[in-house]
Order: C-alpha cells, then sequence, then structure tokens
C-alpha cells in the first residue's frame, strides 16, 4: 500500500495538523501511516466553519443535498480499490467483512439518506376549534409540525466500522441540512479522512463537513463544549458517553448516543436449536466480537443447555483465527494490544469466578504478530460474574442457564445494558410477548439479521435517541410546532 499524507479538512482546505501519529496494523504490528493529530484551536475553527456554514446550507433544496450525497456514494465506490485495503490495514478487518460491509455499506447509508432529503418534513395536524380566552378570540386554528435541521453536529464514533458508523451519521445530518465536524476514532481515522476528501470532491460546499482527528482528549472536548456546537453524535463505549453528556448537558445541546452492549440471547427450550446456534456462532467471531450488537450473553433452558454448548463448541472449529489478507480468515485480530490485554482479562476474571472454557480462553497458536484472541465460550456462568456483566468486546461468548420463563426474562434484564436483544422460540407468539418485556432497544426474534429501517438506539446505559432509517433523520432535526388561524 502506497504510503500517503492525510491531512484535517476545515473550511473546504486540507489543513495541515499540530502534529501526527502512527496508525498500526493490528494483524501485522506495522505502521499503516500518520494520522493527524488536531490542536484545540483546529477543533474550534471546525466548529467555526460549520456554524458560518449553516445559515446557507440549511436553505439548500432537498434535492440539491440529495444530489451531493448521491455524487458522493459514487466515488466511495469508485474508490473502492484503494479503500479496502486501507480499511483492512488499519482495522485488522477479514476480507469478506471488508469488501462486503465496512466500504460497500457507507456508500448504502449514504444513497438511503439521499432519498431522505427527500422525505417529507411537514406534518399536518387536525384543526383545534378553540375557545375565546382572556388572551385572543375564539376561533378554529390549524398546526402543523415542521422538522427543521439542529445546526452544527459533532460526529465521534468508534473505531470498529469507522467508514459505516461515520457515513450513518453525516448521510442523514446532511439531508437534514445540518453542517457536519468529523472525528473518527484515533486507532483507524484514515479511512475516514479520505472518504471527506471524497465529499470535498462531490461538491459539497466549504464549511459543511470538516474533519478533525487525534489521540487527545482536550481537541475532542472543543468539538463537544463549544458554544456553537448544537449536537453531539457519539457512537462509542458508555464511560465516554456519559462525558459527553456531563460536557454537552450544561449546555443543554442534543445528544444521540449509541454505547456499549450486552446483548441477551434467550433460547428457549421449544427453539429451533440449529438456527440458534448458527445465528451465535455467526456473530460470535464476527469481525473478531467487536460488535455492539452481538448476541454475548447467551440465556439458555436448562433442558437444552448441553446441546447448545455442543453445538456451539463444534461451530468454534470452523472460526479459523488467522490474518485478515487470507481469504478463510474467520475471525482477525482485535484492534490494539491495549483491547487484547482486557479481553483477557473479562476471561481470566471469569475463570477465576467458578465459569469454565468450554472453548478457547487464551491465544491461538502461531500467531506470535498481530493482536489476536482465540474465540472464547464461558460456561458455568451466573449473572454475577463479571464476563458475564461487562461488554467485553471481543469474540467471547457467555452461557447462563435459566429453568422458566420469567427467569430468562429477569436474567436478560438485569444488566446495566440494553441495546440489541434476542430471543428463540418455536412459538413465535411467546417470543413477541418475551420480547416486549426485555429492556433493550431491538430485539431480534428468531433471527440475528438486521433491518436498517429500523429504530436503533439503547435502554439504560446503551444510550440515547434513536437512528436508523426515517428515525435518523427525526434525530438530526428539531420539531417546530407552526400554527395560523383558519
Amino acid at each position: 500500500m502506497a504510503t500517503r499524507t492525510y491531512s484535517l479538512v476545515i473550511d473546504g482546505v486540507a489543513v495541515e495538523p499540530d502534529s501526527r501519529y502512527e496508525v498500526v496494523n493490528p494483524a501485522t504490528e506495522e505502521v499503516v501511516a500518520e494520522a493527524p493529530e488536531a490542536s484545540v484551536e483546529q477543533a474550534r475553527a471546525a466548529v467555526g466553519s460549520a456554524a458560518a456554514a449553516f445559515p446557507s446550507w440549511s436553505r439548500t433544496s432537498p434535492s440539491e443535498r440529495a444530489r451531493l450525497l448521491d455524487r458522493a456514494a459514487d466515488l466511495i465506490d469508485a474508490a473502492a480499490d484503494e479503500l479496502v485495503p486501507l480499511v483492512q490495514a488499519e482495522t485488522g478487518a477479514t476480507h469478506r467483512t471488508t469488501k462486503t460491509i465496512q466500504v460497500p455499506q457507507a456508500a448504502a447509508r449514504l444513497r438511503r439518506y439521499a432519498k431522505g432529503a427527500l422525505e417529507p418534513t411537514l406534518d399536518p395536524l387536525p384543526p383545534a376549534v378553540m375557545p375565546a380566552t382572556v388572551l385572543a378570540p375564539g376561533g378554529v386554528v390549524n398546526a402543523a409540525a415542521n422538522r427543521v435541521p439542529v445546526g452544527v453536529v459533532s460526529c465521534i464514533t468508534s473505531y470498529n466500522f469507522p467508514m459505516v458508523n461515520m457515513a450513518g451519521k453525516i448521510g442523514p445530518a446532511l439531508a437534514m441540512g445540518n453542517t457536519v465536524v468529523v472525528k473518527p476514532a484515533p486507532q483507524d481515522p484514515l479511512a475516514v479522512f479520505r472518504m471527506v476528501e471524497l465529499l470535498q470532491e462531490a461538491g459539497f460546499p466549504p464549511g459543511v463537513v470538516n474533519v478533525v482527528g487525534g489521540t487527545g482528549i482536550p481537541a475532542s472536548e472543543a468539538i463537544v463544549d463549544d458554544p456553537q456546537t448544537d449536537m453531539v453524535s457519539f457512537t462509542g463505549s458508555t464511560g465516554v458517553g456519559r462525558r459527553i453528556g456531563e460536557v454537552a448537558g450544561g449546555q443543554m445541546k442534543r445528544l444521540l448516543l449509541e454505547l456499549g452492549g450486552k446483548g441477551a440471547c434467550i433460547v428457549f427450550d421449544d427453539a429451533d436449536l440449529k438456527a440458534a446456534i448458527g445465528g451465535i456462532a455467526s456473530v460470535w467471531g464476527f469481525h473478531s466480537g467487536q460488535i455492539c450488537t452481538a448476541p454475548t450473553r447467551v440465556i439458555v433452558h436448562r433442558s437444552v443447555h448441553d446441546q447448545l454448548v455442543e453445538g456451539l463448541s463444534a461451530a468454534a472449529a470452523f472460526m479459523k483465527v488467522g490474518p485478515p489478507t487470507e481469504k478463510d480468515t474467520v475471525v482477525g485480530p482485535v484492534i490494539t494490544d491495549v483491547h487484547r490485554s482486557r479481553i483477557e482479562g473479562y476471561i481470566a476474571a471469569g475463570l477465576a469466578e467458578g465459569a469454565e472454557a468450554a472453548v478457547g480462553g487464551g491465544r491461538p497458536e502461531g500467531l506470535d504478530t498481530g493482536f489476536y484472541v482465540e474465540p472464547t465460550l464461558l460456561v458455568g456462568c451466573d449473572n454475577t460474574m463479571t464476563p458475564v456483566r461487562e461488554e467485553i468486546f471481543g469474540p467471547v461468548v457467555v452461557v447462563v442457564p435459566f429453568d422458566d420463563e420469567d427467569e430468562a426474562i429477569g436474567i436478560a434484564n438485569d444488566s446495566d445494558f440494553g441495546l440489541y436483544s434476542y430471543v428463540f422460540s418455536g412459538d413465535t407468539s411467546r417470543a413477541w410477548q418475551v420480547a416486549t418485556q426485555l429492556r433493550s432497544g431491538v430485539v431480534g426474534i428468531n433471527t440475528i439479521q438486521r433491518n436498517h429501517e429500523a429504530p436503533f438506539g439503547g435502554f439504560k446505559q446503551s444510550g440515547v435517541g434513536r437512528d436508523g432509517g426515517s428515525y435518523g433523520l427525526a434525530a438530526y432535526s428539531e420539531i417546530q410546532g407552526l400554527v395560523w388561524p383558519s
């Protein structure tokens, strides 16, 4: 891969950063390239640029916004031969994940919100017959709810799907007429910097899309606490989300926070075990478990517990761990050595608390270079154990048995998290009723598959707000009530 220079983009101009730092390939531990490290002053300049661009951009026609978003998606697709190896190098994602999800889904999300820009923003309401008061004479009063852009949106994303997550923020924000300041994750920001360059090439006016980056906290906080920032959209850990809430709350900024997950997957005794095992296994090692929607907390009826564990153990034999550039690799490395140590710490805590490793538990043999972790299945677990309660964000699944429906629901809901859960049962009526009792933003019923038009977000410590489909357009807008006489 040819080494190139990446720059900040502020007010439509490439800006030399305050300093640079190395981005490391998690599979080879080699340097991919140097990424820009913005100063606090540069971060504030980016916010100022977005604020200056907002009045004009917010008045552009929906068709113009749609045209530019479609054009940006076309440019991403055209640059796939460049972007795929870049994303793979900085994320450690497997060949299949990078080629089918990491890059093309970013373009798909921009196209979805090109269409979204054309969706109606005005919702007429029934007229109201109002009696005369000391404030106004009586009469029939009309009203409508009008969605308008929020203003300047700071978009901050996690490292697992850098382009896709950012496109899922940029797309609806721009479609609604907002301007944005983009801040990618420090571990793998390069493709996001390149994506912003492509947005500039597509023709977005100066200041509409700005990008800063870096590892330092002060510059990140600057784009959150700047008085000209109207909204913060963040995907990442609950700890960071809490800090953003503290900083932004004092200024009453709009927040969209998609935070940690500890997906409960209830498997009843009448479930299609083949489907349940296949679904859990497919996500177990997907992107090395670095996905917030994974069913990592399997809650299974005691009568089928051993069959499920046996099936998952057998599935692990087909989860090849290895270099992500090899086409038959299923599980690549995790993002950093520090994160690998964190995952290993959770596994060790579980074993010390009485769990057993039915599969894995260590580092794969023959892979001395790269940040690899074996797919691990912990059994003999209960809801008090550390790896059952904490988000691990790695290829680790825990199994907790239950005896009746109420106990299953109680175990599932006994968590600080509530992002994405699952229910498997042959009785779809029961599965539906159980799903509605789970304190979870999304529940999959007999499927691991997503529907990207569904509202997405979490209960409890898993976040605030909803995006996805048209809900994403609502998330990046304010509702204005318009009232007039007949």
